[in-house]
């Protein structure tokens, strides 16, 4: 065994942390040894990250981890998909990344969709259809900066770049841009030709585990930090989430539950067909050649909103908590709705909602997270159908990762309304597959198969089973709902 100390840089869409973790016999430990807030402010007109102080965030976890006697290190870094750094001729950004939430791209899918069909692009990409996908944040992306961009580069490849002065293009993350050619493994030149840049503006394409490099010198003179090689990791927290996943088979479907919800299958072949396209499910590429065919649902994202605007009156464990005090499915809401993506409010955009659908408005907390919490296990049975008719393979276990994986009541509505048992934990699985890709690529573990059974013996894993006869009718009312829905949009 190789005795290495490893560090996960994983930064969600509102909040980053540092990790670590080490091999200790069959298993692996891991520990938190800084965390920090993250979210989008407005800024010159659009609502932009401060990529500087994630930076300097990371700086300060590793003094932390100095303090904590580490000398040496590895080191891996994901974060959100989508989002990219502009770098100008002089290596330089040319100014903060504009959140995939900011409004820029509402209309963009629609007016680039008129000259390139849906069809044509999915099955060019097999990746689905968001409004805030990279292809159309370039799309609407100032034509002058695009003309004094050197390199294009996604938010954890631009901070790799940052610590290391090597710039690469890691393939989970890029494949989210769907800018990638399914059958080619490059970026499409007419669809770059149609965004107006080209592909010498993106570096390199890399797979998860290529080492980038170590931390430069300057930085190790101006922070108290260890010295540390950075291995370029599965990049997207996702697809980090699910090398965390501690499936086992090939029966198995993965949810990763926070900001927002990824649920799917891991897949060696993508599924890029009539069928998959007219749900909208996605190809990402995954680690180690796999792709994760998966479909994007909202997620806990309007929890943290109503929590948010409440001021952080309540945690999270206390919302959910309420939530078991308020009778559930009281209201049918489709939390995929455009209108829940970036709303002045979320408490509103739900109550106005049902108020336009003829049900009861949720005015309480409880009754608040109640309804979002119902209606996720709602969407998530509904998909899991999808899932199995698309792939045409039985799915017997759902694996829930992330944050989510801690709310209990969530958690069994699933099981009982997908009529599935699921498999909660790890909830830090997109650090743990970070972790898990470094420890592939020195050694530690043989591959992706032996990392996985460490998964299983390092961390608590909370098993659910459907509870018979309960909410008989509930999800075909809530799927009579959906057809409505759509038949009227």
């Amino acid at each position: 065994m190789i005795l290495t100390d490893y560090i996960a840089v994983d930064i969600g869409a509102s909040s980053g942390r540092l990790i670590w973790g080490v091999k200790t016999g069959p298993g692996i430990q891991i520990k938190e040894i800084h965390r920090f807030p993250n979210g989008f402010k407005k800024e010159m007109g659009h609502d932009r990250w401060d990529i500087d102080d994630l930076v300097k965030e990371i700086f300060k976890g590793l003094e932390k981890a100095w303090e904590l006697g580490i000398r040496q290190a590895k080191i891996g870094i994901d974060t959100w998909a989508v989002d990219y750094v502009l770098v100008g001729m002089d290596g330089k950004k040319q100014q903060n990344p504009i959140s995939y939430r900011d409004r820029r791209t509402r209309q963009a899918m629609e007016e680039m969709t008129s000259d390139f069909s849906k069809e044509y692009i999915y099955r060019k990409t097999g990746i689905q259809f968001l409004e805030f996908n990279t292809l159309y944040q370039l799309y609407k992306e100032n034509r002058s900066d695009l003309e004094k961009t050197d390199k294009i580069m996604m938010i954890p490849d631009y901070i790799g770049y940052v610590l290391t002065g090597r710039a690469v293009t890691e393939v989970t993350n890029a494949s989210t841009t769907q800018m990638l050619n399914l059958r080619e493994g490059l970026f499409d030149k007419d669809l770059l030709k149609k965004v107006n840049v080209s592909p010498e503006q993106f570096p390199p394409l890399v797979e998860s585990g290529t080492v980038l490099g170590r931390i430069r010198q300057k930085w190790r003179q101006r922070f108290h930090i260890p010295d540390c090689e950075v291995i370029t990791v599965a990049t997207h927290d996702t697809a980090s989430a699910v090398v965390g996943t501690p499936g086992k088979g090939n029966d198995w479907a993965f949810l990763s539950s926070g900001t927002w919800s990824l649920l799917g299958r891991e897949r060696n072949t993508p599924e890029n067909g009539l069928e998959a396209f007219r749900e909208n499910y996605t190809n990402e590429w995954g680690a180690y050649g796999t792709y994760r065919f998966l479909k994007n649902i909202m997620g806990l994202w309007i929890v943290q909103s109503i929590r948010r605007e409440q001021n952080n009156r309540y945690s999270f464990a206390e919302m959910a908590e309420q939530a078991t005090q308020i009778p559930p499915f009281q209201q049918f809401i489709d939390i995929n709705d455009d209108r829940f993506v970036n709303p002045d409010s979320m408490i509103h955009e739900l109550k106005r909602y049902c108020l336009e659908t003829n049900q009861k408005s949720p005015e309480t907390t409880g009754e608040l997270a109640a309804a979002v919490y119902s209606n996720l296990a709602l969407c998530y049975a509904h998909e899991i159908g999808k899932l199995r008719r698309i792939t045409k393979q039985p799915i017997n276990v759902l694996n829930i990762v992330g944050g989510g994986s801690h709310i209990t009541l969530l958690n069994q509505w699933t099981s009982t309304l997908a009529n599935i048992e699921v498999k909660a934990g790890p909830s830090e699985a997109t650090a743990t597959g970070n972790i898990l890709v470094q420890m592939i690529a020195t050694g530690n573990f043989k591959d992706l198969a032996a990392a996985r059974e460490a998964i299983a013996q390092s961390f608590q894993i909370k098993t659910y089973h459907p509870e018979s006869g309960k909410y008989a009718r509930v999800l075909s009312d809530y799927q009579a709902f959906l057809a409505r829905k759509e038949e009227t949009s």
